[in-house]
């Protein structure tokens, strides 16, 4: 066998139970059982051998003690070499191993045997496997799933420096939890996410107290990969470790870009990033590295391409050999200000690196900074170097860093390879300076696409949660919204629009315009459904013929009308979750909310369900995000929204803490929005009505009763303005419509004028001329009342008008 064929091959223990030959012998040396693996190695079949003397299969007839005369005992047992005959007559070399057993018929021994061939390869696989894990001079660990050590020989132990815990078998016991070294851990879990070996050649800094002009380091190459059982499930990853002297310089600088690459740009936070790059250049290559950053950059600003002339520089980084960084005179997040002939200042104007030496003739700018000067001069810096940081042909700031302890100056190739790191974590800085310029964009337009402050409306207190999963941009497809409405009502809305991040929530600032729009129109619930269903399949036609236009494949939505006069909550759905009502005296109910179909199938009706609510009670809309953050399962989360809803006279923003707590993990895989509205009834006596007979005669009465009422309410300083409104809407009902005819006063924060008649013909404002007679009472409404508009209902139509009160009015 070769040795692809053994790398190949999954070889078990050869004495295991499931392969090796099984034969049991009793106390008179009788076979009593003989199994189908002893019938393949020998040849004999069970019932030829079965209660015939053991010495009948053996190649002499001598007993079976003489037989086994050069085994060795091993714990209870014994094990060595004999000699068979196989049933075809050719003789077999047997590795066995027994063991004496008490039966109720006596003494008897249970013998395994295999092949001398399978034993010997077996003790060669477990040699070599002791000499790599234990002698040879890698270091190797086995970590399991959740990344927590398993297993830890004595050389990856003395590599990483931990704890020296010996176990039995001369190998280092596991550490505890969380005592996995990071650069183990990060390996680790890049072999375990990628299911592939992941290789990686690390610079090793000397151990603290060693001097650096004494040591120059090594490198140390680590490897990991997974570990997968015989049906490729994955067990854990392997991680080992070697080391080997950094003698040539190409080869260490080498492992140190592939450390760059490794570990610049983890991250899109631009803070990060920089320290990131001051961590592999500080002790690596220098002794102290300071990175200044032009304020545009910090800010996430638009940068002009080309060198620098002038900007503010601010210090985003610096790191030094020593912990407190005694070197730097600018503290991170301060002004970093250099002479006008600084290398800084000449590396910026002209795009190009700088490497001078120190305290020499070329040095006479430090004249101008007596403080750089007096610390330069402390530490004794022979030599700096200075990299402007650019990407994409902007300039973002510079990259300075000294030596005084590595008693080489800088070279040439030290130019060169600063120059390729600088390079690369420039790219990374200007992609963190991108993201964080697109997600202020982000969250400005959530800003404008969201109601930032939900409406204090007479007819409900509201709060609410908006938890998008795209927690980067902060935006997402989830909206709600709360909408005054005519006579008193409100709207409230919750939508959730197909996907997620910017496309998604640009989708749903057009949805939640349009639906403010038909909520202006006063059509019912379900009508309005229908209407923004016919906009979500016009968007779709849009994007699917625009060429980079994101398609939007649909949203669900819930609407609900409240009327603090009535009670009654009217409510219609397109695909979304029922809304859940929390009673002040019954269970927490999930109503039974006739489900239309989501928003841009088109062709489906929508239904309208009506709730009778009393004072007080909670209405919780939501989006599926809410209840199927439970680990997907919709039941558990009706439930618990049921619990977090119980007791509704608690404070709304603790019911939405609770729902939140109660319902959501850290990190919810779907966005989440959802809005909660305790509500409230207008009394009976801050509402009038009279039924209006079909006659002129009536305005003359009708304006005596508001009058009257109004001052029964205090309202004198509007009589005038009302009693405008009250003549002009009748006579218009009487004139052009027909009855029955009623007026409504509702007296809350406003004063709603309403005149009802069974007309389905809208009237309109027109400007009248000077000859006309009449065709000014709708101008005059206009301009005394604050808004005034019309809704239709079953029986015919509303004229309104509101007014604004001078003190406020009731609530």
């Amino acid at each position: 066998m070769g040795l692809t064929d053994m790398a190949n091959e999954h070889r078990g223990d050869p004495f295991g139970i499931t392969s090796a030959a099984v034969v049991l012998v009793d106390g008179d040396g009788l076979i009593r059982f003989w199994s189908r693996s002893a019938e393949t190695l020998l040849g004999h079949p069970a019932a030829g051998v079965l209660g015939r003397p053991a010495t009948a299969v053996l190649a002499s007839e001598d007993s079976l003690a003489s037989a086994l005369s050069g085994a060795r005992r091993v714990g209870d047992g014994w094990e060595g070499l004999l000699t068979a005959r196989h049933l075809e007559g050719h003789l077999v070399e047997l590795a066995l191993r027994a063991c004496p057993l008490r039966t109720e018929r006596g003494s008897a021994w249970l013998a395994v045997a295999c092949d001398t061939s399978e034993s010997r390869r077996w003790e060669l696989d477990q040699a070599v496997m002791r000499g790599i894990l234990e002698d040879s001079p890698i270091g190797i660990a086995v970590l399991d799933s959740e990344l927590r050590f398993q297993w830890v020989n004595r050389v990856l132990t003395a590599m990483e420096g931990l704890p020296p815990e010996q176990g039995a078998d001369g190998t280092a016991t596991p550490p505890g939890p969380g005592q996995v070294p990071p650069a183990v851990d990060w390996q680790a879990r890049q072999a375990l996410m990628s299911g592939r070996i992941t290789p990686a050649l690390e610079h090793v800094t000397p151990a603290p107290g060693v001097s650096r002009r004494n040591s120059q380091g090594h490198l140390r190459l680590r490897s990991s990969f997974p570990l997968r059982d015989r049906e490729g499930k994955t067990l854990g990853v392997c991680h080992t470790a070697v080391d080997f002297t950094a003698e040539d310089r190409a080869r260490e600088r080498l492992a140190l870009v592939n450390e760059a690459a490794q570990r610049i740009g983890t991250t899109l936070d631009l803070d990060r990033t920089v320290q990131e790059l001051a961590e592999v250049l500080v002790p690596q290559l220098a002794d102290f590295i300071a990175i200044d950053l032009f304020h545009g950059v910090l800010a996430a600003k638009d940068l002009a391409p080309g060198p620098v002339t002038g900007g503010a520089l601010l210090r985003a980084a610096h790191r030094s050999i020593h912990q407190q960084v005694p070197e730097a005179i600018v503290p991170v997040g301060g002004h970093s200000k250099y002479p006008r002939k600084s290398p800084q200042a000449r590396c910026l104007t002209t795009g190009r690196p700088i490497r001078d030496p120190v305290l020499d003739p070329t040095t006479w700018w430090l004249a101008e900074d007596p403080q750089r000067l007096a610390k330069i001069t402390q530490l004794g810096v022979h030599t700096h170097l200075v990299v402007p940081l650019r990407a994409r042909g902007v300039t973002m700031g510079v990259v300075t860093l000294l030596r005084w302890e590595n008693p080489h100056p800088f070279d040439e190739d030290d130019l060169l390879l600063v120059e390729e790191l600088v390079a690369r974590a420039a790219v990374c800085v200007d992609n963190a300076r991108r993201f964080v310029r697109e997600h202020n964009a982000a969250l400005a337009l959530q800003t404008s696409l969201l109601p930032p402050v939900l409406p204090d409306h007479c007819a409900v207190e509201v709060a609410y949660r908006y938890l998008p999963t795209d927690v980067e941009a902060g935006v997402g497809g989830d909206w709600f919204d709360v909408i005054p409405l005519s006579g008193a009502r409100v709207a409230l809305v919750v939508g959730d629009v197909v996907g997620h991040g910017i496309h998604a929530a640009a989708s749903m600032g057009r949805l939640r315009a349009a639906v403010q729009t038909l909520a202006d129109l006063d059509l019912p619930p379900d009508e309005l459904l229908a209407h923004v269903d016919d906009l979500v399949l016009r968007l779709a036609d849009e994007a699917e013929a625009a060429t980079d236009g994101p398609v939007v494949i649909g949203a669900t939505c819930v609407y609900a009308v409240y009327d603090p006069i009535s009670r009654k909550l009217n409510v219609a759905r397109a695909g979304h979750p029922t809304p859940a009502i929390a009673h002040l005296s019954e269970p927490v109910e999930l109503p039974d909310i006739p489900a239309g179909p989501p928003l841009g199938l088109g062709g489906l009706p929508f239904e309208s369900a009506e709730i009778e609510l009393e004072e007080g009670s909670v209405v919780a809309l939501y989006t599926d995000g809410l209840i199927e953050a439970s680990d997907r399962d919709v039941d558990v989360g009706f439930e618990r929204l049921c619990f977090a809803l119980a007791h509704p006279d608690r404070p709304l923003e603790e019911i939405c803490d609770t729902m939140v707590r109660i319902l959501l993990p850290d990190h919810p895989p779907d966005d989440v929005a959802f809005l909660v509205a305790r509500t409230r009834a207008l009394p009976p006596d801050r509402v009038a009505s009279w039924e209006v007979p079909a006659d002129p005669q009536a305005v003359h009465d009708v304006r005596d009763n508001t009058a009257r009422k109004l001052a029964a309410w205090g309202l004198e300083d509007v009589a005038f303005t009302t009693e405008l409104i009250v003549s002009e809407l009748v006579t218009n009902a009487i004139k052009h419509a027909c009855g029955p005819i009623s007026l409504r006063l509702i007296h809350e924060r406003t004063l709603i004028c309403e005149v009802s008649d069974a007309s389905n013909t809208s009237p309109h404002m027109r400007r009248a001329h000077s000859t006309d007679e009449g065709g000014r009472g709708l101008f005059l409404v206009a301009q005394v009342a604050q808004r005034w508009g019309t809704r239709y209902t079953d029986t015919g139509k509303t004229l309104w008008a509101e007014q604004q009160l001078p003190d406020g009015g009731p609530c």
